[in-house]
């Protein structure tokens, strides 16, 4: 990415989601490596692309070390978004790649026909994992109650419209990941991202339960069993 990048000063607001695989790093590591982080800004929240091109209520959270700039884009919104802002880079990226991981589980839930209360349980123990991984590196526990955390969690797990969700439902069905990537025809951050929190996990000794089965599922454990290991870890 650096390689491709002529910084000319200009300020970027990033709505990219995900961990960097082979090294680890959050997406502000990233690009904080050749840009000031005065300079970058995050967007998050409950947003389907579909809906805000329809000009549908919206909420989103802008968050950057330099509070006035993302006050700036928060304030650059139409009328029908409402902009929040925080300082809390790491939870607004921890958050953002995590919920795609537990898209994926709820996908998986919804297509074992598991139930309400099982699709709740999960969400709810997601939101949890993705917070402990967060706090770890120093990112606030109130972040992932936030528009970026909990709101865009319950949004991406469990809906169709969702592309990690679509992931999962395939998975339950006993479809090869290749066969879901192609049915799909499009990128589902999640994949990469559970790889990532995988590595991450075992290297720095980090309780993620629903993650790490999700990496076994993506790997080709039966989905039926991950459940049953999940209810008894």
């Amino acid at each position: 990415m650096e390689a491709n990048f002529k910084d000319n000063g200009q300020n970027i607001l990033v709505a990219s989601k995900g961990i960097e695989t082979s090294t680890g790093d959050f997406l502000n590591e990233v690009y904080g490596s050749f840009i000031s982080a005065n300079r970058l800004a995050f967007i998050s929240g409950p947003s389907f692309a579909t809906e805000v091109q329809k000009s549908l209520p919206t909420a989103l959270k802008v968050s950057s070390t330099n509070q006035d700039l993302a006050e700036t884009y928060a304030n650059a919104f139409p009328d029908f978004i409402k902009g929040y802002v925080d300082t809390d880079v790491v939870g607004a990226e921890v958050a953002g790649a995590y919920k795609n991981v537990i898209a994926i589980a709820g996908g998986v839930c919804d297509g074992l026909e598991l139930g309400n209360n099982a699709r709740a349980s999960l969400i709810s123990r997601g939101l949890v994992e993705m917070t402990r991984f967060g706090e770890h590196f120093g990112a606030k526990t109130e972040t992932f109650l936030s528009l970026g955390g909990a709101g865009d969690l319950f949004l991406t797990a469990s809906s169709k419209l969702s592309r990690n969700y679509r992931v999962g439902l395939g998975l339950s069905k006993g479809k090869k990941l290749d066969e879901i990537l192609e049915e799909l025809g499009e990128v589902a951050e999640g994949i990469p991202t559970t790889k990532a929190l995988f590595n991450i996990a075992k290297k720095e000794d980090i309780y993620l339960p629903i993650a790490n089965e999700v990496y076994n599922m993506l790997q080709g454990k039966n989905p039926l069993e991950s459940v049953h290991d999940l209810l008894n870890s």
